[in-house]
């Protein structure tokens, strides 16, 4: 038996959420829906096995989630994201107080997504 976990994430704008995921982040856009025009969208985005939810629908969760994922490389995942032009996040690795090294990224919605070096849990 194998699992999936896929946190979902509130999101406001389609554009600034496909900016910072797509964009920034360097994710791809698996799947859209919305029931149709005009009203909120859901979309799947990954990277490799990180995948999210990212929903515009009000009932779905909470603005201002925090997500914990493990990293088998994070200088290099450090080094794709912040050479990107994003002038609204800049993040930087740090020593989390449980022993590992860490970075944080907030996207346009208050969402964080901690970004922990698997190396060192």
């Amino acid at each position: 038996m194998e699992f999936q976990t896929i946190p979902i994430m509130r999101i406001f704008d389609e554009d600034k959420a496909k900016e910072f995921y797509l964009g920034f982040l360097g994710m791809e856009l698996d799947w859209e829906h919305r029931f149709e025009d005009g009203y909120p969208i859901y979309m799947q985005v990954s990277l490799g096995d990180f995948v999210l939810h990212l929903s515009e629908h009000s009932g779905d969760c909470t603005p201002g989630s925090k997500v914990f994922v493990n990293v088998s490389d994070l200088d290099k995942l450090f080094v794709q994201i912040t050479t990107k032009p994003y002038k609204y996040n800049k993040p930087s690795i740090e020593n989390a107080p449980w022993g590992a090294r860490c970075f944080t990224v907030t996207d346009p919605f208050s969402n964080r997504i901690l970004f922990n070096d698997s190396a060192d849990s």
